[in-house]
């Protein structure tokens, strides 16, 4: 496994870009805005998403300010079998919150699981080939 992204969630997007990219000398990755969902994500970081760990902002259309502990969202592992790996979670005593499955609004496959705190722990399969849920996991991904 590998940190991909921590998510916040923003009043003002141009604003926070700004602020990592001007700033905090980030750069913006990527950007798309999600029509049927209302909100759109840019991803703010110092290199490649393929080596280095980003920050996810997430706008929610309408949304311009968020109590700060409403503001924290997630962090995300990359996996190489996401239903391996909850199936290895679930067999330690872990918490999967959201089984395997394709995005809303998207064809990315994802997982949740909550850690003992209740923060939230994104799972993204990483291959383009999806695994199929195992009967027995002896460990978890790399």
């Amino acid at each position: 496994m590998r940190m991909l992204h921590t998510m916040l969630r923003v009043g003002n997007l141009e604003e926070s870009i700004k602020f990592y990219c001007d700033v905090l000398g980030m750069k913006l990755l990527r950007q798309k805005d999600y029509p049927g969902g209302k909100f759109t994500l840019a991803f703010v970081g110092y290199g490649d998403e393929k080596d280095n760990t980003v920050i996810e902002l997430t706008y929610n259309w309408g949304v311009d300010k968020y109590d700060l502990g409403d503001g924290y969202g997630h962090i995300a592992l990359g996996v190489n079998d996401i239903y391996a790996t909850c199936e290895k979670i679930k067999s330690l005593g872990g918490k999967v919150t959201r089984e395997p499955g394709a995005m809303k609004h998207g064809t990315t496959v994802i997982a949740f699981v909550e850690d003992p705190n209740g923060y939230k722990i994104e799972l993204i399969q990483l291959s383009s080939k999806v695994a199929t849920k195992p009967q027995a996991v002896s460990n978890l991904q790399n």
